[in-house]
């Protein structure tokens, strides 16, 4: 294999490992320099499409990748702030293959002017005067609508007159047509106060910060109170505004009029690896982000490895003669003797601290990136971190090989059935799936059907001498699990099995005698397992119930036939399973089975109960049902 296919196999396989969602990509060449920055909904869509169907790529796009040595990607929350950091790193970084946008196209901010009686409208230029920005918006639509409702809710002043107060007591201004139609109260003049006017201006900041429950209440009144008018024309003007309140997003951390010259740096610490995201905000926009891993022995504390990133990136930026930053936001606070000029903050709340979270967001990813190409690569590592991480989430004395789940199925009571499912290593094992029908149990009672199934599984497991599993989960919460636990102390297993229950509704795990549930991490893998092997214990449970509903449904109507005896039912049943293939079947071959007097008697019932109703029902046709080699548990 030549260098350049060993590249593109390279690249493609990073490829293969983005993640589906928003954010910004960089394709670099064979020196490391970035030739190309892009934005995308969808980042394994859109990279994957430049090394798919090239022929219909333009000359330029052909030219540039081949050029492609790696890439790096920058995931967001949104696609509005992958467009805006798309801008920022352009502007910055300048790569060759991009439209360079020009300084001056800029995206649209909302300004609040530093002056008396100030006014609101939009800017794109950034004057450091004392004025309050917001934004930037990624779309001019949106700002404008936002200053349309600041508008319409708060009648504040267009003019760029000079409201100073000793200009308004001259006398020279006179009031103009805003005035007249409402839209302003004539401050100019000396008819609304200051006082009343900035109380307007709070009002318009807390929508512009994003709090947009007085304007909610204001509207929903207003609504109501022209709807009970019979105004029904203005109130459904006001209810359109409380639609554009629902659908407004104030600002994009991405760029921040907040935020100064700072940097961001992050490190997660878990399963054996370590991770770092650097961040730097440049006039309160993010111009780098870059995400790398670190290795070592591993066994450091999180604040030895924090200090040993930032000394890595310091390092790097001064030998690109870039100085030291003056603040760097960062999870806790490093060994700051090593860095004195350096000012470290642990926010807790704002910006900054949606930064730490996006810089937190990109380590995951990484992370996750890192696992998947183990997994391909190396499936038994792969198998044995996951194994490891679930021992110690669970805090179970060993690790998790062979799990067994079960899961209870009936109708008010009726049919009732039970299901177990097997996962060894992580992954289902379909062979050893078993159903159990009812047996001892009348009516609805899950935790006593629980307790009979778990007592027969394993009183069979221990006579034939089979291996017991690893850990048992029980679908449901505190009731399921105690009866549960309760069959294992009467065959002696308390002890030598490990059992939880998973409750649905906030996906809680509960161990035996815990009255409090334990909480695993939402995104994490030991939770997956536990809800995969959890919902296809209830798939399998429900297959099962319904196909015996539909032959109790179809022995039921058999019996109805007169002169067929419980033997003739079963060996109908098994060889045909629904009424309308008995209806197919000649008469002669029917004989076969049954007799010719028995299947005379069937053919002519079964005529005339399809005269009868027409047709035979769908439901009677029920859908081929796979797993043959599942055995009916005992």
């Amino acid at each position: 294999m030549t260098h350049e296919q060993t590249v593109e196999q390279r690249v493609r396989e990073k490829v293969a490992l983005l993640p589906e969602g928003p954010g910004v990509y960089q394709f670099l060449n064979a020196e490391g320099t970035i030739i190309y920055v892009g934005k995308a909904k969808n980042l394994k869509r859109r990279v994957s499409s430049y090394f798919v169907s090239r022929a219909d790529h333009t000359r330029k796009v052909q030219v540039m990748v081949r050029q492609i040595a790696d890439l790096r990607h920058i995931v967001v929350g949104s696609e509005a702030d992958a467009l805006l950091l798309e801008n920022n790193l352009i502007k910055e970084l300048q790569p060759r293959y991009n439209i360079l946008l020009k300084d001056s196209k800029s995206y649209p901010w909302i300004v609040i002017k530093n002056e008396p009686f100030p006014r609101i409208f939009s800017t794109r230029k950034f004057i450091k005067d004392g004025s309050l920005y917001f934004g930037p918006y990624s779309s001019v639509s949106m700002q404008r609508a936002v200053l349309e409702l600041i508008r319409g809710l708060y009648p504040l002043r267009t003019c760029k007159l000079n409201l100073a107060p000793q200009a308004i007591a001259r006398g020279t201004y006179s009031v103009c047509l805003e005035y007249h139609i409402g839209n302003c109260k004539g401050p100019c003049v000396g008819l609304q106060s200051e006082e009343e006017y900035m109380a307007n201006i709070a009002a318009a900041k807390n929508i512009l910060r994003g709090d947009l429950r007085p304007a909610e209440a204001y509207f929903t009144a207003e609504m109501k109170r022209l709807a009970e008018g019979l105004h029904f024309e203005q109130a459904a003007r006001a209810k359109d505004r409380l639609a554009l309140l629902a659908d407004y997003s104030s600002r994009s951390v991405i760029v921040s009029a907040t935020l100064t010259n700072l940097e961001v740096v992050y490190v997660l610490h878990d399963e054996g690896t370590a991770f770092c995201n650097h961040m730097r905000i440049v006039r309160g926009a993010v111009v780098h982000s870059f995400t790398f891993e670190m290795r070592g022995r591993l066994d450091e504390s999180p604040d030895e490895l924090l200090t040993f990133a930032l000394g890595q990136i310091f390092g790097e930026e001064r030998e690109e003669g870039i100085p030291l930053p003056r603040e760097v936001i960062v999870p806790m606070i490093p060994d700051a003797e090593l860095f004195p000029t350096v000012n470290f903050t642990v926010p807790q709340r704002g910006d900054k601290l949606e930064l730490l979270r996006l810089a937190e967001k990109n380590c995951k990813i990484a992370r996750l990136e890192k696992f998947k190409q183990i997994e391909k690569t190396d499936p038994d590592r792969h198998t044995d971190r996951i194994m490891a991480r679930m021992q110690k989430d669970l805090r179970l004395p060993v690790e998790p090989r062979y799990i067994e789940c079960f899961d209870n199925s009936n109708i008010q009571g009726t049919n009732p059935v039970a299901s177990c499912v097997v996962f060894r290593d992580g992954r289902p094992s379909r062979k050893e799936y078993r159903h159990f029908n009812i047996k001892t149990v009348v009516g609805a009672n899950d935790f006593a059907s629980m307790e009979e199934v778990l007592t027969r599984r394993y009183g069979r497991l221990q006579a034939e001498g089979q291996p017991l599993p690893d850990l048992i989960v029980i679908d449901g919460g505190k009731g399921q699990l105690s009866f549960a636990f309760a069959a294992l102390e009467k065959l002696g297993l308390r002890g030598r099995v490990s059992v939880v229950g998973l409750a649905k509704r906030m996906e809680e795990v509960y161990y035996p005698g815990d009255p409090l549930p334990h909480y695993l991490d939402k995104t994490g893998e030991s939770l997956r397992i536990l809800m995969h092997i959890r919902d296809e214990a209830h798939r399998f449970g429900i297959t099962f119930h319904r196909q015996k509903r539909s032959i109790n449904f179809l022995k039921s109507e058999l019996e109805n036939v007169p002169g067929l005896g419980k033997t003739s039912i079963d060996r109908l049943l098994k060889k045909y399973r629904t009424l309308a293939r008995m209806g197919r079947t000649p008469q002669e071959e029917l004989a076969e089975l049954i007799g010719a007097g028995r299947a005379k008697i069937l053919t002519d019932y079964l005529r005339g109960r399809g005269e009868a109703a027409g047709s035979l029902s769908p439901e009677e046709e029920p859908a081929p049902t796979a797993a043959p080699d599942l055995e009916i548990g005992r």
